[in-house]
């Protein structure tokens, strides 16, 4: 039988709902600020593979599918290495938003012997998670990029 794992987690983050799914759901750009996404390959307008590691020396191969981009929650399909779903709620509050991340995945592949292993699973999944938290909040503090304006004529 798979190990089941359920993961939880709360963050209050200074920046409006929008503008964290607007960096949540660009998956492509998530090497460049969450360390422990390797690489990010799109298959699809709904699809992604992406290897991500965190403190432990194995490299997790997953496939997500969007299920929904829309607020206030988006959510994820997870098959792969692990098999599941991936939910961010952002909920608006007076100084910013709080956003719940919750998982549930079970272990498939050589992951599946790693019931005995959960202690150890969930420590790495919560360095995985700090290494999102941390990078996420520098990416939140660096203004998005304006939008080039043609010059009239142009």
């Amino acid at each position: 039988m798979a190990a089941v794992f359920e993961f939880a987690e709360t963050w209050h983050l200074p920046a409006p709902p929008e503008r964290i799914r607007d960096v949540l759901v660009d998956l492509e750009r998530y090497p460049e600020w969450w360390r422990q996404v390797r690489d990010v390959s799109t298959i699809g307008d709904d699809d992604a593979w992406v290897r991500c590691r965190s403190t432990l020396p194995y490299t997790l191969d997953l496939h997500l599918h969007a299920v929904s981009r829309d607020l206030p929650t988006l959510e994820v399909g997870v098959s792969g290495d692990l098999s599941g779903w991936v939910r961010w709620s952002l909920l608006p509050v007076a100084a910013g938003t709080r956003l719940e991340f919750r998982q549930q995945v079970s272990v498939t592949g050589l992951l599946r012997f790693a019931a005995p292993a959960g202690p150890l699973l969930r420590w790495n999944h919560h360095r995985m998670m700090a290494g999102c938290r941390a990078g996420l909040v520098d990416r939140l503090s660096v203004a998005p990029a304006p939008r080039r304006r043609r010059a009239p004529g142009a």
